[in-house]
């Protein structure tokens, strides 16, 4: 009996596609709600978020435990991806002005095109890819700016949040590199990731009491930006192109911008028409790169 044929590359493409879309929409919500919990320390929320986020995982694992029997190796990447990603954002958004250190970080997508090639076997980086990751950083900029004056201070809070941006976007790809491992090991990369977090409200941070309310917020956090968007993630990097993955993303600060607008019945500026566009057509430019 023959086996059935392999999926065509542009519909793994699509896939992959959709699942990063899932994961962006899903980060798009992460500063709105992020709004509603400023009173809780960082590293709590960040723990507790984690740590909710993996429970999806729970049910397949209760079933199979092998599904996170992996390597340290592997382990470690995830721990390296989910906490310290998270630990060093947090110190640069202490000590650097928030808006201009949000904009270092979001230099992982244009990491992810720019490293592509250099850490994954075969992959080869046209001008296309360049051209859209620059056009796409652009938009980002202008939708986290908007109209504001930035800083022109420098602060060494912006070497935390480069190494954050640079982070993530190794940890994306050498999700590529190490042994295959199952998807859901990413809820045991949220367990213990959100667990050290804890450890760091414990020896970083004022303890604090949670209302209800905020049990409520952290469920959808953990559930929504901290959890299924990572499981959605991982799909979308196994599946397609990192190139046009990493343009895609450029979508996440634009739509987060847009909701937070949207939520706090702000009108729209100007800036955000011009970010859309740019951030569009980087998307178009990149999807058409080969």
């Amino acid at each position: 009996m023959s086996s059935a044929p392999p999926p065509h590359p542009h519909a793994s493409n699509l896939k992959a596609n959709a699942y990063a879309l899932g994961a962006i929409a899903l980060w798009a919500s992460l500063a709105s709600l992020g709004v509603s919990l400023t009173h809780v320390p960082p590293f709590l929320l960040t723990g507790i978020a984690l740590i909710l986020g993996s429970v999806p995982a729970w049910p397949f694992v209760l079933r199979d435990p092998a599904q996170w029997r992996i390597p340290l190796r592997t382990l470690a990447l995830g721990i390296y991806g989910l906490f310290a990603y998270h630990f060093l954002l947090f110190i640069a958004l202490r000590h650097a002005p928030a808006v201009e250190a949000n904009l270092v970080n979001y230099l992982w997508p244009l990491f992810i095109v720019v490293l592509s090639p250099v850490i994954l076997p075969g992959v080869r980086l046209r001008t296309a890819h360049v051209l859209a990751a620059l056009l796409g950083f652009g938009g980002a900029a202008i939708a986290i700016v908007g109209g504001r004056e930035l800083s022109g201070d420098l602060a060494w809070g912006y070497l935390p949040a480069l190494a954050a941006a640079f982070i993530w976007a190794s940890y994306s790809l050498l999700t590529k590199r190490v042994a295959a491992f199952p998807t859901t090991a990413i809820g045991l990369f949220g367990l213990v990731s959100g667990a050290l977090s804890l450890l760091c409200h414990v020896l970083l941070e004022p303890s604090t009491t949670l209302q209800w309310r905020d049990w409520g917020l952290l469920a959808l956090l953990g559930l929504g930006p901290l959890g299924a968007s990572f499981f959605m993630w991982d799909k979308a990097l196994k599946l397609g192109d990192a190139r046009q993955i990493g343009i895609l993303s450029y979508i996440t600060p634009l739509a987060s911008t847009t909701l937070l607008v949207l939520v706090s019945g702000r009108p729209f500026s100007s800036s955000i028409v011009v970010a859309t566009g740019m951030i569009l057509a980087a998307a178009v430019l990149g999807m058409r790169a080969r």
